[in-house]
């Protein structure tokens, strides 16, 4: 509990130093709609902070924790074991408390710890160069679709229909501000994306096209044939991936053509921390695009003596530069979360993120044909890594998820819920596998999912 020390006279000299004459003033850019027109109801004005404490306490122990009950959510957000040592490591108190190093001279910890970052994530997404991380994926994913539009010199941005509808909904977002032309679609419910569909999209006003690999129903294709269309027509391919740990089984986006690759972190030394604070990933395959990438880029150097050393290569935001000129007005790199990406990566090494996606893809085929047994379910994926879309038959997903979670399962996520007004996938379950997954946890969901679907519709 936060005890918040400010009178009305402080408040009060506060909103007249910045000229505003009450606190409602602050939220008029707030649709109407969305704001409260009172106090909440049932909520009393008053109470002790004893009885506030013991209150939220009880709401709490009715949350169902992801290490508390079998865990098969994904989405966007993964549960991968965090080794002991990562906290260990991004506690010690000159990484815990070096923040933003506006004297890199004296920050080389922290320097030397974003190079080494940046080196993975561009190996990792198969690409030259990539920065010192960004806010989480799906700013990253809209700062990719600013950078192609500075660079093609063009306005429209193709977004594919399998992209997080999430991460869709923050590139519309932004693009209210600053005029791109945002084309979006629905997800077609196929086996297979129908990539054909995609590139017939691509015109010659086109400045990006943005895919998802794995995509939101956990679909995997070559996006080798999506690259070529997009460059026929002088635009660029930015991929989204929300899985790193998949990329140590599959092919890397740069090597199929992509020019831009950005993602989400999280699944690596973050943990799932309630929704935040998260990652963002970002990496041009081309070098000549460096100076149009938004963020920071730490680069190695000699000092005067020779000997090794870090730098501030690159910071083209408005913390540094004339606003006018900055390439991105998002003020954070997540140094914290960056580092415990890099040290988890660290430890795992290359062999040991090949045998890590490697079990994720093992498990997650146990769950995918003991699941498409269950009668009333089918698979959808020709292609998967540890995350399917299973087509209930009779039942929407949303009464499914809920039925688990009463039963003590957290048995993945309704597509229907990010998708309310795709009537095709209100019965598609999105089901997510990890190492922390056992092969009882598989059983379990399938016994129970099993109960569920037999029982008589309500």
């Amino acid at each position: 509990m936060r005890y918040l020390p400010l009178t009305d006279t402080d408040r009060s000299d506060m909103l007249a130093k910045i000229g505003a004459s009450s606190i409602d003033d602050l939220f008029v850019d707030v649709p109407e709609v969305a704001r409260l027109d009172g106090p909440i109801r049932d909520l009393p004005m008053h109470a002790s902070e004893m009885a506030v404490e013991r209150h939220m306490k009880g709401l709490a122990n009715k949350n169902l924790a992801a290490g508390d009950a079998p865990f098969f959510l994904g989405a966007g957000a993964y549960r991968h074991h965090v080794p002991a040592s990562v906290d260990t490591i991004i506690q010690r108190g000159e990484f815990l408390t070096a923040y933003t190093p506006y004297q890199p001279e004296i920050a080389q910890g922290t320097l030397q710890m974003l190079f080494e970052f940046q080196t993975q994530v561009a190996r990792l997404y198969g690409c030259a160069v990539a920065n010192a991380s960004l806010y989480d994926g799906s700013t990253a994913c809209w700062e990719a679709v600013a950078m192609a539009t500075r660079v093609t010199k063009r306005n429209k941005a193709v977004l594919s229909g399998s992209l997080h509808p999430h991460y869709s909904e923050v590139v519309k977002t932004m693009a209210q501000f600053t005029g791109e032309e945002i084309a979006t679609a629905q997800p077609a419910i196929t086996p297979e994306p129908n990539l054909d569909t995609l590139t017939s999209r691509i015109d010659d006003e086109t400045a990006c096209v943005v895919v998802q690999y794995p995509d939101i129903l956990g679909r995997i294709s070559d996006l080798s044939k999506v690259a070529d269309a997009a460059h026929a027509k002088g635009a660029l391919l930015v991929v989204v991936n929300t899985e790193p740990v998949a990329l140590g089984a599959i092919k890397s986006p740069g090597e199929m053509g992509a020019d831009i690759v950005v993602g989400e972190g999280q699944a690596l030394g973050v943990g799932l921390q309630f929704g935040g604070p998260y990652l963002g990933l970002f990496a041009v395959r081309d070098p000549k695009h460096v100076r149009q990438m938004p963020g920071r880029l730490c680069g190695e150097t000699v000092d005067a003596t020779g000997k090794r050393g870090f730098v501030l290569t690159l910071s083209t935001r408005e913390q540094h530069i004339r606003r006018e000129k900055a390439t991105s007005n998002i003020c954070t790199n997540s140094g914290l979360c960056a580092l415990a990406f890099s040290a988890h990566m660290t430890l795992l090494g290359e062999k040991g993120l090949r045998r890590l996606a490697a079990e994720n893809h093992r498990l997650a085929c146990v769950a995918a044909d003991r699941l498409s047994a269950v009668a009333g379910v089918e698979l959808l994926n020709n292609a998967f890594f540890n995350e399917f879309t299973l087509m209930l038959d009779g039942k929407p997903a949303r009464d499914i998820v809920r039925g688990l979670a009463d039963r003590g399962v957290l048995g993945g996520v309704s597509l229907g819920r990010l998708y309310p007004g795709v009537e095709a996938l209100q019965q598609a379950l999105l089901v997510t596998v990890t190492e922390m997954t056992t092969e009882e946890d598989i059983e379990t969901l399938a016994t129970e999912l099993e109960a569920i679907l037999k029982e008589p519709a309500q």
